[in-house]
Formats: C-alpha cells, sequence, structure tokens
C-alpha cells in the first residue's frame, strides 16, 4: 500500500480501485502534477478513470489533508503529497520546472521578521521564480 492509500484508510475513506489507482500514481510521481497530467498517467492504468473522477479525487484528498494545492502562476492547480518536512519551491518561469529546496538561514529569517512584527510564525509558503542564468554570468 503506497503512502496516500494508507493515509486515506487511516481517516476512513472508502478507496475504491479508481482512488487507489489515483493514489497510487499521485505517491509515485515525482514532480508536481495538474489534473491533467494525473488523469493521464492514471488512465494508463484503467482507461475506465474519467478526468472527472480525478478531480473528485483530488479535491476530497486536499479536503483530506492528504495533498496540497499549488499555484505556480501558469493557470494549473498543481499537487504533491504533504510532506513530512518542509521545503520551499524554486520555479523556472522559462520550462516550468519545480525545485523543491530547504535553506535553514531563510527559516530563521521569516522567523524572526514574524518575532519582529509580533508574531509568532503558525506557517508559511515560499516560491522563488526565476530564469536561469546563462553559463557566461552564472558566478556574478
Amino acid at each position: 500500500m503506497n503512502q496516500i492509500e494508507a493515509l486515506c484508510v487511516e481517516k476512513g475513506m472508502r478507496m475504491t480501485e479508481q482512488r487507489r489507482v489515483i493514489a497510487r500514481v499521485l505517491s509515485s510521481s515525482d514532480d508536481h502534477p495538474d489534473v491533467e497530467e494525473l488523469h493521464q498517467r492514471a488512465a494508463e492504468e484503467d482507461p475506465r478513470i474519467s478526468i472527472a473522477t480525478v478531480y473528485r479525487t483530488v479535491r476530497l484528498f486536499e479536503e483530506a489533508g492528504i495533498l496540497e494545492r499549488h499555484d505556480f502562476r501558469d493557470g494549473r492547480s498543481r499537487y504533491e503529497e504533504v510532506p513530512e518536512n518542509h521545503h520551499d519551491h524554486l520555479i523556472d518561469l522559462q520550462s516550468g520546472k519545480v525545485i523543491e529546496f530547504n535553506n535553514p538561514k531563510i527559516e530563521a529569517l521569516q522567523q524572526e521578521i514574524a518575532r519582529e512584527l509580533g508574531y509568532k510564525l503558525a506557517d508559511h509558503r515560499l516560491e522563488l521564480y526565476g530564469i536561469p542564468l546563462s553559463s557566461e554570468t552564472k558566478g556574478d
């Protein structure tokens, strides 16, 4: 049983075969797929899965706190399993590639800013958008 499916069972969700396929596809994804990409991958395993089923399932998983939805400014909602360890994202504006990273200095700075403004940081999400440096400008 994959991680997403196990979380669904733990939360008492009824797991149909189509939900199991979608959970399996999500668990094996190393990117941040949108619903259309999920549908395409799931349909390779079970051609009877409709895009409407994928939309409903993703919404159900999100509402249960199993998936996180991201909007990386490309007009598509993308999904990833709720991570065990916090990470931020750098989005390559040319290729659309999403790079996950964690930086202790950024984490400390965010805590410090919240404290200076009179808050205890409860949660945050950081998305950086960049264009790759050409080989001539790297290091500048």
